[in-house]
């Protein structure tokens, strides 16, 4: 097992789903194979417009003959492991390169920089996980937190791994995962409620708004971007209860079973679809759409 860096753009010519699988060419079984057991980091290359950098973590659960592409291979990724990244981390900043990996002896990039699958040592890693879920300046709650007793309070310092015990504790972690989570949708939305259009901030300047999941943790949705959506509290709850929902282009539905029709009505925006992000991308993905009309919807 070791870790690893697997290059991703949205527009790739693979059949890749991130958070789900990553599809590739016999040249790199050996190196996927490496990975499986184990976490691996997306990356999105430098020459991508607006690219995201070291973008998401995940764990590779197995590799396996692609069932729908002769001579292709799919990396299957464990269930519920994979996670954008709070923070997407660049190629390099003001220290230079962030994987240090791939210095030649002179320090120069070398062309390990090209692969688009390649092994990630534990120390880069580390650095590359520690700067993306770092959450200095996570988007704080909507509800007011009181520090507990003895001063410790959420926000304190950077996360730092020693072990690898240690780091996948902290990768699996729901309660770090649902931070994180919260801190990418309202971000992806700018704190305003895709139902209502409201953005509404309190005093203490935390939103009003909620990041849901639209297929639930629960039914192994993803902690992915696409399949959250942010919601103030009355659409949350019409949302996970069924009397609302989306379709592909975002339209909003209302269940026939509602009692009040009229009312929701009345608390949509007037454009009657979702405001969805801005990166096509970070949009509510289809697949999650279609999952939340089947089992969640009161057609």
């Amino acid at each position: 097992m070791g870790y690893g860096v697997f290059i991703h753009r949205s527009d790739s010519i693979y059949d890749d789903s991130p958070a789900e699988r990553y599809q590739f060419p016999p040249q790199y079984f050996g190196r996927v194979q490496a990975c499986v057991g184990d976490w691996i980091v997306y990356y999105e290359p430098r020459k991508v417009a607006d690219t995201k950098g070291y973008f998401a973590v995940a764990k590779v659960q197995q590799v396996i003959p692609d069932p729908s592409a002769k001579g292709m291979f799919l990396a299957l990724i464990e269930p519920g492991s994979y996670l954008d990244f709070a923070n997407p981390v660049p190629f390099s900043d003001a220290d230079g390169v962030i994987e240090r990996g791939l210095l030649n002896d002179d320090g120069r990039i070398s062309g390990r920089a090209q692969a688009a699958v390649r092994p990630l040592s534990p120390t880069d890693f580390s650095r590359i996980v520690t700067l993306g879920l770092d959450q200095a300046e996570s988007t704080l709650p909507r509800v007011d937190l009181v520090a507990p007793a003895g001063g410790f309070f959420e926000d304190q310092a950077p996360f730092v791994f020693e072990e690898s015990r240690e780091r996948a504790q902290f990768l699996t972690s729901r309660i770090v995962r649902d931070r994180v989570f919260r801190k990418i949708v309202l971000r992806a939305y700018d704190e305003r409620c895709a139902i209502t259009g409201l953005k509404l901030i309190n005093g203490g300047g935390r939103a009003e708004v909620a990041a849901a999941h639209i297929r639930p943790v629960e039914a192994d949705g993803p902690d992915v971007v696409s399949n959250g959506i942010a919601l103030s509290g009355t659409a949350h709850w019409m949302f996970d209860r069924g009397l609302i929902s989306l379709s592909d282009d975002l339209e909003i539905l209302i269940s026939r079973q509602a009692n009040d029709p009229d009312g929701i009505k009345g608390i949509v925006n007037r454009s009657g679809r979702a405001i969805g992000p801005q990166r096509l991308s970070d949009r509510p993905h289809p697949h999650f759409l279609h999952w939340h009309r089947e089992h969640c919807f009161k057609q």
